[in-house]
């Protein structure tokens, strides 16, 4: 199953996110990317952006407790989001979400970036508001896939996973179906049809590009979809989900059988992240010895180490209703939605202050002779 688009006239129309009179709808927000042609199948599809929550070295899932943790993330999603998150309903835990469907209160979170100068110095490179998300502060755009009605099932109240290892520096040799990879952007925002993450040679990798991007860099992540319908979690928060029998497939195609050993589909979830390198393509300001100068915050200069986290916030059975109604991008009348700027108004307090938008000697919490983490 796939949602063909023509990119050209999407692309030629500009996008808001209110009308005159203050009010909208998701067609209102998605009309740039409706324009682009016609929906191609049936099952849901929800597309939306979360604004920026909070950036700072925690990690709830791999790092529990610990403050500061190994290394920064940048944190999207309700305002719960603690160094410890309790296996208990996070929704109503939280009182806003930076999430445009206001019952959204799940928490997502990623490694960061950042420039190394030809000094040695590094400088964090920000988040921008992916294309059709005008407004949002920076953040994550998320994705939830499902085949049809009743096809999936709904995570439940504390539930969590990840996916990716931050340790991992080489490819997992996935080809097309690889579950990250990295979009180099000619301008910004644009790097050929929509929801093919990890398709089209020209435009994708599964490293960091090794190049200028002239309009950023995009980074995907997609979550495997299989549980084995027990357990929230698991000691690696890996082992109880699980990609089809025959390997991933590529999104947005959720029809893969699962294994026995974990029976149950899930909606497929897809994080991604745009960032804005345009400051950083002067190459004279590159590593003299031409390595390319990216680097993920976990001291990762690969790529292949970039990672997602997830802990499941949905209020009730709001989810399970958008996939079962095949709810489409942000055209979901039974999911209650907020502005832009509204949503950007919820954060997180920062509970370990440190350097997050200077100029630094070595990353937070890094060691870059070892990759590994100095508290």
């Amino acid at each position: 199953m796939l949602w063909p688009f023509g990119v050209g006239a999407a692309f030629l129309v500009s996008g808001t996110y209110a009308r005159s009179n203050g009010s909208y709808n998701g067609s209102d927000l998605d009309a740039p990317m409706l324009a682009g042609g016609p929906r191609g199948g049936p099952g849901a599809m929800l597309r939306f952006g979360c604004s920026q929550a909070v950036i700072e070295r925690l990690d709830p899932l791999v790092n529990p407790d610990l403050n500061p943790s190994a290394h920064m993330h940048q944190i999207v999603g309700g305002n719960a989001f603690n160094a410890s998150m309790p296996l208990e309903d996070i929704s109503q835990l939280a009182t806003c979400t930076t999430c445009h469907f206001t019952q959204d209160f799940s928490n997502y979170w990623t490694a960061n970036l950042y420039f190394k100068a030809r000094n040695g110095t590094y400088k964090r490179v920000p988040q921008m508001a992916n294309q059709f998300n005008d407004g949002d502060a920076g953040g994550i755009t998320i994705y939830y896939t499902s085949p049809g009605t009743n096809a999936t099932t709904a995570f439940k109240p504390g539930f969590r996973m990840l996916t990716g290892d931050a340790m991992r520096r080489t490819s997992e040799n996935l080809g097309k179906n690889m579950q990250q990879c990295y979009r180099c952007f000619s301008e910004p925002n644009f790097g050929g049809s929509m929801y093919s993450p990890c398709f089209d040679p020209k435009w994708d990798t599964d490293h960091l590009p090794k190049q200028p991007c002239p309009g950023g860099i995009r980074s995907n992540i997609i979550f495997p979809l299989c549980w084995d319908g027990k357990s929230l979690d698991s000691p690696d928060h890996r082992e109880h989900i699980a990609h089809p029998v025959g390997g991933p497939p590529s999104f947005s195609i959720v029809t893969g059988t699962c294994p026995e050993s974990h029976p149950v589909k899930i909606p497929q979830v897809m994080l991604e992240v745009n960032w804005d390198t345009r400051s950083f393509n002067d190459e004279i300001e590159w590593p003299e010895d031409g390595s390319q100068p990216f680097v993920l915050s976990t001291g990762d200069d690969t790529g292949y180490g970039q990672h997602g986290d997830y802990v499941f916030g949905w209020q009730d059975d709001s989810l399970q209703l958008a996939m079962d109604s095949q709810c489409y991008l942000r055209n979901c009348s039974l999911l209650p939605s907020q502005m832009p700027p509204d949503k950007n108004k919820c954060s997180v307090p920062v509970t370990a202050p440190e350097n997050i938008d200077g100029w630094m000697d070595t990353l937070p919490g890094v060691d870059m002779e070892t990759s590994a983490y100095t508290p």
